[in-house]
């Protein structure tokens, strides 16, 4: 499994969410606390939005915490809107393709999740995307094929429905099939203006996910205080910091939606 981050707020580098917080997600590449692995080595990147309204994305095999590149990409970079994943692999190739976040045209999209027994399962739902979509998708991972199912199911128009619809396609697919691992579906999307994060699984046990309730008190990696815009939202799997009463947690079977400055969450669950 993996960890994510997604920041909306006054535009700011990304470095002072990205690598500066005790916890931050550069951290929890090697010491996450609350995930099935610790190490998190598989790859990383971050999709970002500036003047163009599509994101600008860096992603490489490398891990996180080995990219001199990204670290100083990160206190050059000033952006109101990006995401970034840090990856554990659940069994396919660790290459660049396979690497979040996937983009197409203004959207992005990162995942902390897997289908179970996906090798089963991968022809029928390759199978089910819009073949206008299909040449588009260039790795191996059930992550950027759930993404190409949400945008044929319609993510362009109605993001909520169509996370809901891509969710109850592969449940059914799953069932049909005889399999009885769970589905864990942590994972956060956005058109460049809005961001809308799902925590969901078949068996009512999700990844861990949580966003912020106010950010004046994260410690930066050298013990002094970032203070962050208050209309900012964080989303991140984990806390970056041990101050946990900035953090509410996402309930199970949930979807927030994060636009102007405001979270709001709802009950989610997939539609068929």
């Amino acid at each position: 499994m993996c960890r994510w981050l997604a920041y909306s707020g006054p535009s700011l580098r990304l470095s002072d969410v990205l690598t500066r917080p005790n916890h931050s997600l550069i951290d929890q590449s090697r010491h996450a606390t609350q995930n099935v692995e610790s190490l998190n080595g598989d790859g990383f990147g971050v999709g970002w939005y500036g003047d163009d309204p599509t994101p600008g994305v860096y992603r490489d095999t490398h891990p996180a915490w080995n990219d001199s590149n990204f670290l100083h990409l990160a206190e050059h970079i000033h952006a109101g809107l990006f995401l970034s994943h840090v990856r554990a692999s659940t069994g396919t190739p660790v290459q660049n393709t396979n690497c979040h976040p996937f983009n197409y045209q203004n959207w992005l999209f990162q995942h902390n999740g897997s289908i179970p027994e996906f090798h089963s399962l991968k022809r029928q739902l390759l199978f089910d995307v819009d073949p206008g979509l299909f040449l588009a998708i260039e790795g191996s991972t059930d992550s950027e094929l759930l993404f190409y199912l949400a945008l044929t199911f319609g993510l362009k128009d109605n993001a909520p429905k169509a996370l809901a619809r891509t969710i109850g396609h592969v449940e059914q697919a799953r069932q049909s099939a005889g399999i009885e691992g769970a589905i864990y579906f942590s994972a956060c999307v956005s058109d460049g203006e809005r961001i809308w994060a799902v925590r969901y699984s078949s068996n009512s046990q999700s990844r861990t996910l949580y966003h912020s309730s106010h950010l004046r008190a994260l410690h930066d990696l050298d013990g002094t205080y970032a203070i962050l815009p208050d209309d900012a939202v964080i989303v991140v799997s984990e806390p970056l910091d041990d101050l946990t009463h900035h953090w509410m947690s996402v309930p199970e079977s949930s979807l927030l939606t994060i636009e102007s400055g405001s979270a709001t969450v709802t009950a989610f669950s997939p539609k068929r």
